[in-house]
């Protein structure tokens, strides 16, 4: 609020200052006979009191003029400029300390995901990732989305992704995940090059524009391609052909800020009591409120609406849906935390 204040107070002075300039400029001009240019510039050295001597000789209603001129302006240039200058300082300590503080944060961070390229995509990416608690780094070489970003709690990095150098500054080692939004099919490959080198374990997804470009991104060692205009275009097409089923997979949506949300849970160090256990033995649903609609067993078969009697393989996963407490009641039992919990029906 006081810098919003000061700003708002800045304005104020700087309208005045521009207002005494061009009044002391059209008096000059009309009632001295300057030229534009002198009445300009007896104008400015009147106003900031450097002493020299005026332009032409002035009458004595100048001489009076000139003196409500000085007095007008008498230490509000001073603090114009002066304010001027705080705030360039101030923003540039904000913007170097702001670095600092990101550098100390990256340092600590593990398990993120690195987004390379802030513009549309990148931008969506981010602000879903945020919804879902995920630690996430952008990187960008664009200057102006860095200092456009300095308050961000997310840390930014300005440089070229597809440098060594970068990725590391944003700790590809540490992440679990790269996505790769930057506008040409050419920069996401070499960003999937460089990134699969430094982390061979890491989830690569990209975004395409065309098939070709993603045979080539898999070729490279991307987990997931996403092309922009065949998802739009499918959405459209959806809109027109089954609108409702549309309406109803929008209420059923996986954003991170959704009551009820459809989330996957891994199946990974299951207790004995659970491993190869059939799902309706374990009654999901009874003790938790949350829906099982898809099975992926652990060689990569999807099933959808599993049967009751599929049985729970360890590294298998669960397509649950449901709201955020029943879900979590949902993995504390596959954890074998708690064995019952009263249902949760949204």
């Amino acid at each position: 609020m006081k810098r919003s204040s000061n700003k708002s107070e800045l304005f104020k002075v700087g309208v005045y200052l521009i207002s005494l300039i061009l009044l002391g400029t059209f008096w000059y001009v009309y009632y001295e006979g300057y030229s534009w240019v002198d009445a300009l510039y007896m104008t400015v050295i009147t106003m900031s009191t450097v002493g020299f001597r005026e332009v032409h000789a002035l009458s004595d209603p100048g001489k009076i003029f000139t003196i409500l001129l000085i007095l007008s302006s008498l230490g509000v240039v001073a603090y114009f400029l002066s304010n001027i200058t705080e705030n360039f300082f101030i923003n540039q300590i904000g913007f170097f300390f702001g670095n600092y503080k990101r550098k100390l944060k990256r340092k600590q961070m593990k398990n993120h995901v690195i987004v390379c390229g802030y513009g549309r995509i990148g931008t969506q990416v981010v602000k879903e990732l945020t919804a879902y608690k995920k630690n996430t780094v952008v990187v960008d070489k664009n200057h102006e989305v860095i200092v456009n970003n300095v308050e961000n709690t997310i840390p930014f990095i300005e440089g070229d992704s597809t440098e060594d150098e970068v990725l590391i500054q944003a700790g590809i080692k540490e992440a679990t995940s790269l996505i790769a939004t930057l506008p040409v099919d050419a920069d996401n490959l070499f960003v999937v090059l460089t990134a699969r080198a430094l982390n061979p374990n890491l989830n690569i997804i990209s975004r395409a524009s065309n098939e070709s470009s993603e045979r080539k991104l898999r070729m490279a060692g991307v987990d997931s391609v996403v092309t922009p205009e065949r998802v739009g275009g499918a959405h459209m097409a959806t809109l027109i052909a089954q609108p409702d089923v549309l309406e109803f997979l929008e209420h059923l949506n996986i954003h991170g800020d959704s009551p009820v949300q459809l989330m996957e849970i891994m199946c990974t160090n299951l207790p004995d009591k659970l491993s190869h256990k059939p799902i309706k033995e374990i009654e999901f649903r009874k003790k938790t409120g949350a829906n099982i609609i898809g099975y992926k067993t652990a060689t990569g078969e999807f099933i959808l609406n599993p049967s009751p009697d599929t049985k729970l393989i360890p590294d298998s996963k669960l397509f649950v849906l449901g709201t955020l407490q029943q879900i979590e009641d949902m993995r504390k039992i596959l954890r074998g935390t708690i064995a019952e919990t009263n249902p949760t029906i949204a």
